[in-house]
């Protein structure tokens, strides 16, 4: 739990984007079969780790972002930045990339 800590003092987004752990990949299939690490597709979930202040309008009035670190959020096939802190594989999403978030 303190690495997640030190991650977001190390990096912190930027405008409206948000740094996202993805969940491990599924390695056996619901019949059992264990899938070779190159077969397994990404998870399409992932907990947020940190988020950026918002984006400002036109207006120059601040939108901060809907999501707050620790939500569990849906995520695109394809996309975001990969970011490799230490042994950690994070990514960086705009907060429009992301697809919905589970209650």
């Amino acid at each position: 739990m303190f690495r997640t800590a030190a991650l977001t003092r190390s990096l912190a987004p930027l405008a409206d984007r948000i740094l996202i752990r993805r969940a491990a990949k599924e390695v056996q299939t619901a019949g059992g079969i264990y899938l070779p690490s190159d077969q397994t597709k990404n998870a399409n979930q992932g907990t947020v780790v940190a988020v950026g202040p918002g984006i400002r309008d036109v207006s120059g009035s601040l939108h901060p972002p809907t999501l707050k670190e620790g939500d569990s959020v849906l995520l695109p096939e394809y996309g975001g930045t990969k970011v490799k802190i230490e042994d950690d594989e994070l990514f960086l999403f705009r907060e429009d990339d992301i697809l919905g978030k589970f209650e």
